[in-house]
């Protein structure tokens, strides 16, 4: 079982629940989940089986959309409605204008300070279990991220709906400190929903349950992304059996003068649309085997000796 499943995430579970939920019933395939998100948080989350967790370092640098509902007067430690409360603030009258104001604000290229409770690292150890465990956390410094789009609107005297479209590294409850802050007083994330992931959209995502009734009676098909459809922006070559014998045999130049015409990275694919391979131009007719999936049929044997992303347990 190679493909994607992009799973509609429930609140109340974190992201390495539902690996493991769906890892039961698919062993011995490797799993893992492409974008963490939070337990209180709902959406968008693909999981990836089999041969497709070699995709994560090619399509983990996707933009994301988010939409959610900020409170305001109240901040948690963990900028989320699971924290627990450390200050509360009076909450001004906002008109429109203020909205519009804050919306061209957080536009575009900005300076965000993480969460403490992130999975960033500091000595190898991530940030929010040092915070779980009562230590003295200093924040993460400031990096640049880009909101490509925002939008407010206010749901209540004490609540902003938003939606937004954000590079990746992009917290969205810091963006809600943030803008509660720009507001004159305080807030947390209270509702957080993910409707992309790069290429993969929340209208092609099936509820966590679904898919695990799915795979348990067997008696329905369980809809795979797969590796070609993973990546669809890149160009691709189609080879014969006996080119993708020497790719399976680490004999890069076999795709010397099948470089497709200005291409970087590009797909592989069998004469049956099945990706064999990523490979990098080096040159305008010679390229370098990137990742080397296991083919079906077990024509040849990879010798992918490239680092993998580490599936979740």
């Amino acid at each position: 079982m190679d493909g994607i499943i992009l799973i509609d995430k429930p609140a109340a579970m974190t992201s390495s629940d539902v690996v493991r939920r769906i890892k039961r019933f698919v062993k011995p395939s490797r799993v893992g989940h492409l974008g963490t998100l939070d337990p209180f948080a709902t959406g968008l989350l693909p999981i990836m089986i089999g041969e497709a967790t070699k995709l994560a370092p090619f399509i983990e640098g996707g933009d994301k959309e988010y939409e959610g509902l900020i409170r305001l007067g109240v901040e948690t430690d963990t900028l989320d409605r699971d924290g627990a409360i450390v200050s509360r603030a009076e909450v001004p009258a906002i008109t429109p204008e203020q909205l519009a104001e804050v919306e061209a604000r957080f536009t575009g290229s900005i300076e965000q300070v993480p969460p403490v409770y992130s999975a960033i690292k500091r000595g190898g150890v991530p940030l929010y279990r040092m915070a779980r465990r009562g230590d003295a956390v200093e924040p993460p410094p400031p990096r640049r991220v880009e909101i490509k789009r925002l939008k407010l609107s206010l749901e209540a005297a004490d609540a902003i709906r938003f939606s937004a479209a954000c590079s990746p590294g992009t917290y969205a409850r810091s963006l809600a400190r943030d803008i509660g802050a720009a507001l004159g007083t305080v807030a947390h994330l209270e509702e957080l929903r993910r409707t992309r992931n790069g290429e993969f959209s929340i209208g092609n995502a099936r509820p966590l349950d679904v898919v695990i009734a799915a795979l348990e009676s067997q008696t329905e098909t369980v809809r795979l992304v797969s590796l070609r459809e993973a990546l669809p922006g890149l160009l691709e070559v189609t080879i014969d059996r006996d080119t993708e014998r020497r790719l399976r045999n680490g004999d890069s130049a076999a795709l010397t003068s099948l470089v497709p015409n200005g291409a970087e990275l590009f797909r592989v694919v069998s004469s049956k649309g099945e990706l064999i391979a990523l490979a990098r131009a080096t040159s305008r007719v010679t390229a370098a085997i990137e990742r080397i999936f296991n083919s079906p049929e077990g024509i040849g044997n990879s010798v992918d000796k490239r680092p993998r992303s580490q599936p979740n347990p």
